[in-house]
Parts: C-alpha cells; structure tokens; sequence
C-alpha cells in the first residue's frame, strides 16, 4: 500500500491527542508526546469540543472552482477532432494557444496556454508544437557549410 498520506498521519496524531486528552492527560504532556506545540494541541481540543472528534478529521484543500464542467470537459476532444482548420487556423495543428482559442469559442471560457497543457494531459492529450522553419531553408548549403566550413572554425 505504500506510505499514508500525509493528512492521514496528521489526522490520526490529532485523534490520538483527543483520546490521550479523554483519558485525562494534560495538553502540555500531549504536546510533548506528539512532538507538537501546545498551540496545536490547543486548537485540536478547541475544535474538538466544538464539533467532537469528526472536527479532527483530514480536510483536503478547497481548489478554485473549475470553469469547465465535467461534460464540457468530456466535450473537449470531440471539439479538437474537428481540426483546428475548422476553427480559422492556417494549418492543422493544434497548439496550446490554439486550444485555448477554440474552448474559448466552442464554451466562453478563457484559459492561460498553461492551464490548456494542463487540461489536455489530464485528458490524456497533448498538445502539438509545429516545427518552425524557414520557407527559404536551403538543406544542401547547410548541409556543406557542417562539412566544409564547420570544420575550419572549429579548429580555430
């Protein structure tokens, strides 16, 4: 099974300090034994009393609020299947910018490139990177200066 979380070892230091406290032990002892502040063992026993021993119990962290629901986010790939051509882009890649611009379309949510990334692993997507490259690229040149002049300025 692995290590426990982490806010499960915490839950359960701070149930353990709520039963030692039950069992009539001070909270300065408490703290000693658990290797906590008096402070903690203090707010553990306040909220304990308020709300018993459920208020000891792991809370995860509230994230921000998704802006895409569920099925919009189900909706995404079936979105991009469509091309980005589709969606006025010159060129059938989709980029994260691009992905952005067409959620922003097709659902009126706006995201940052970044969170795009995000969202496309999450749904086991990625996002393509066009290869850039000059329309006026000459291989054979390059390709000459690498055997002939590179060469001579290396050994200088």
């Amino acid at each position: 099974m692995g290590a426990p979380r982490k806010a499960d070892w915490r839950e359960e230091r701070r149930k353990q300090a709520w039963k030692l406290k039950q069992q009539g032990w001070q909270q300065q002892t408490i703290a000693k034994a658990l290797g906590v502040s008096e402070g903690a063992v203090s707010q553990w026993m306040k909220r304990g009393q308020q709300a018993g021993e459920a208020a000891l119990r792991a809370r995860p962290p509230r994230g921000a609020q998704a802006r895409l629901t569920s099925e919009q986010l189900a909706q995404l790939p079936s979105v991009l299947a469509k091309g980005a051509e589709s969606y006025g882009f010159r060129g059938n890649v989709w980029t994260a910018r691009r992905v952005a611009k067409a959620i922003e379309y097709t659902f009126g949510v706006r995201y940052s490139r970044d969170h795009v990334s995000y969202l496309l692993r999450k749904l086991g997507l990625s996002r393509q990177k066009p290869e850039e490259q000059a329309t006026q690229r000459d291989e054979e040149a390059i390709q000459a200066w690498r055997d002939e002049r590179w060469p001579v300025l290396k050994k200088s």
